[in-house]
């Protein structure tokens, strides 16, 4: 088989595998360089739109701004009811575990109290961990933070220059599969740009319907479950399934009856958001089935923990999409040879 007409497709696995082994290799990097992109999808409409009044520079950088002014403040009006009520839910931990385990379904399982008892046991070890490593996590925080500090700048340069980036690596493939692989680009960006701006946007729903759902129903701690309903809907499929056992768990030292209602509650919530939210927002540009997405979580969270289950979807979108481009090219490549096979059969006949 001539290998030449499928070498751009061929340089477009190895560049991919080669870029997806950096999370592995260099994960750090890695997700500095994912986020970047990740904050340049989802202000880049927002620069295109300014640009047209001023240079692109001095637009990237005012909605940067903009940007990181609006998330202090969303994370100061979170943290303000957060912090307080998530310290009075861990100082509280002991009693609720106790009245979980007084549960009717799970009071007579000595299994499922064993368990809370060791998750009790790895919290409280967890606390005096931290207390005693103070200096180890104050240079954590500090590192985390000059992390950030990288993060903006990058994505400052990628909304600045992102299409001459996008432009010079297109060039660096065969000049007469530019328009492919330029093509290709811009589907992998508008997907994952589709994908985050649609999972922000749920999770942001999401943490806000649990929210009012505890608050007029009286239940305690609203802010808790509101924010770990919400972050968990960045682990598509496993999250929510997760946050809606915890929430139903805890509902249920309340009351049975309470409990049932949430559980309907939940079921009606993850229906709207997987059958008309994720739809409309997202579209069915991601096309990816449940199991694919959840092995996917499982692997990455086993390759590379929490980063991996949040960057799961996008490297599958990522691998679809090229998997499918290469496909693509080559049965176009193959119909093309086929056709000049009939042809010049047809003319031998003449």
């Amino acid at each position: 088989m001539r290998l030449k007409p499928y070498r751009t497709s061929i340089l477009l696995a190895i560049a991919f595998t080669l870029v997806l082994s950096t999370f592995w290799s260099m994960p750090q990097l890695a997700f500095i360089i994912f986020i970047s992109m990740l904050l340049q999808l989802l202000l880049f409409p927002a620069v295109n739109a300014m640009s047209i009044h001023m240079g692109r520079g001095i637009a990237a950088g005012i909605v940067l701004v903009g940007f990181v002014f609006l998330g202090g403040v969303l994370m100061t009006l979170v943290t303000s009811t957060f912090i307080p009520t998530f310290s009075s839910f861990i100082t509280n931990f002991p009693a609720i575990s106790q009245e979980v385990q007084h549960i009717p379904l799970f009071e007579h399982s000595t299994f499922f109290s064993a368990e809370m008892d060791s998750l009790w046991e790895e919290l409280r070890q967890l606390s005096v961990d931290a207390l005693r490593s103070s200096l180890s996590i104050v240079v954590s925080v500090f590192s985390k933070f000059i992390d950030m500090i990288i993060i903006f700048f990058v994505t400052f340069y990628l909304l600045k220059d992102g299409t001459a980036i996008k432009a010079w690596v297109a060039n660096l493939f065969p000049t007469s599969d530019y328009s492919r692989v330029n093509a290709l680009f811009d589907r992998i960006l508008s997907a994952l740009r589709s994908y985050i701006v649609g999972q922000l946007s749920i999770c942001c729903i999401t943490g806000t319907v649990v929210f009012l759902y505890y608050t007029l129903r009286g239940l305690p701690y609203a802010s808790v479950f509101a924010v770990v309903s919400g972050i968990a809907e960045f682990v598509p499929v496993l999250g929510p399934t997760i946050a809606s056992a915890f929430g139903v768990l805890l509902t249920a030292t309340t009351s049975v009856n309470i409990a049932l209602q949430t559980i309907v509650f939940y079921i009606v919530l993850t229906q709207i958001n997987h059958n008309i939210v994720y739809p409309t927002i997202i579209g069915r540009s991601l096309n990816l089935h449940p199991v694919a997405i959840i092995l996917g979580i499982i692997l990455g969270g086993e390759l590379l923990g929490p980063a991996g289950m949040f960057l799961a979807v996008p490297i599958i979108v990522i691998c679809k999409l090229v998997i499918e481009d290469i496909y693509r090219d080559r049965q176009h490549i193959r119909h093309i040879a086929k056709t000049s096979r009939w042809r010049g059969f047809g003319h031998e006949d003449n």
